[in-house]
C-alpha cells in the first residue's frame, strides 16, 4: 500500500502547530497503525528528520495509551479497538489519512501527536478507590454475597482504560463516560460503599475544575469507546451524585 499521511507536527505545548504531509510506500495490509507509524519514523530518522512523537506502551489495547485521532474518529474507522490494534486493511491503497492528537482543553499537547491527560489521573486520585481493612483481619472479599447482575455490571464499568476517546469524541469536551466508569465500578459493589457520597462529589468536582465539558447525550462517547462502556453508566453516575448531593 502507498498512502498519504497528513500529520499534526507541534514542537512543544506552546507552539502553534501545524499539519504536515509525507508520503509512505509498501505498507502491508497486515501491519497495525502505530507499525506503520513506525515504518514512517525509521525514514524520517534516516533522512535525519525529527520523528513524529506518539503515545504508546502494551500495543494490546490495554494501556490505553495509544489515542490518535484518525480521519476525523477517535482511535480511527474500526470499531471497540485501540489505534494499535488498528489495522492498515481498514485503508485503501493511495488513501489520504489525517492524523491528530485527542483535542481538548484539559488534555493539552506536549509534543505531535503525545497528550497530557493527567487531568484523568487527578480525577481518579480524587474518589477512585476505597477504604481497605489492614489490621490484620481482613474480610475476604469472595464472602460479601454480591448479585451476578451487579458484579457483571461493575466489571464492564472496570474496562475503561481511561484513553480519553470519550473526550476526544464528545463535542463539548466531556468527560461523563470516562468518570461515570468509575465512580459506578465501586457504586455496584458493597466494597465502594463506605464512601460512595464523597467519592461522586469529589470525583466530579475536579471533572469540572480541569475543565471538561458537560454531557449533553449526543452519545458519541459510547460509540467511540474501543472498550464499548455504556451511557448507563452516565445514568447511574447521576443518580448518585443526586443521592450524594441530598445527603450532603
Amino acid at each position: 500500500m502507498n498512502l498519504t499521511l497528513k500529520i499534526w507536527r507541534q514542537k512543544n505545548a506552546s507552539d502553534k502547530g501545524k499539519m504536515v504531509t509525507y508520503p509512505v510506500t509498501d505498507i502491508s495490509e497486515h501491519m497495525s497503525f502505530l507499525e506503520m507509524l513506525d515504518v514512517l519514523n525509521e525514514q524520517l530518522i534516516e533522512k535525519g528528520e525529527e520523528p513524529v512523537a506518539f503515545d504508546h506502551d502494551c500495543r494490546e489495547g490495554i494501556c490505553g495509551m495509544c489515542s490518535l485521532y484518525i480521519n476525523g474518529e477517535a482511535h480511527g474507522p474500526d470499531r471497540k479497538v485501540t489505534t494499535c490494534q488498528l489495522h492498515m486493511r481498514m485503508f485503501n491503497d493511495g488513501e489520504t489519512i489525517t492524523i491528530e492528537p485527542f483535542r481538548a482543553k484539559a488534555f493539552p499537547v506536549v509534543k505531535d501527536l503525545t497528550i497530557d491527560r493527567s487531568s484523568f489521573d487527578r480525577i481518579q486520585h480524587a474518589g477512585g478507590y476505597i477504604s481497605v481493612n489492614t489490621s490484620g483481619n481482613t474480610q475476604d472479599a469472595n464472602a460479601l454475597p454480591i448479585p451476578k447482575k451487579n458484579a457483571d455490571l461493575a466489571m464492564d464499568a472496570a474496562t475503561c482504560i481511561g484513553c480519553g476517546a470519550c473526550v476526544a469524541s464528545c463535542k463539548n469536551s466531556s468527560a461523563m463516560l470516562f468518570v461515570s466508569a468509575k465512580v459506578s465500578q465501586y457504586a455496584l459493589l458493597p466494597q465502594g460503599q463506605v464512601e460512595a457520597t464523597d467519592r461522586v462529589l469529589n470525583m466530579v468536582n475536579q471533572m469540572d475544575l480541569e475543565g471538561f465539558g458537560n454531557c449533553t447525550n449526543t452519545g458519541a462517547c459510547e460509540v467511540e469507546c474501543p472498550k464499548g462502556i455504556s451511557l448507563e453508566n452516565i445514568a447511574r453516575m447521576n443518580r448518585e451524585y443526586l443521592k450524594a448531593t441530598i445527603k450532603g
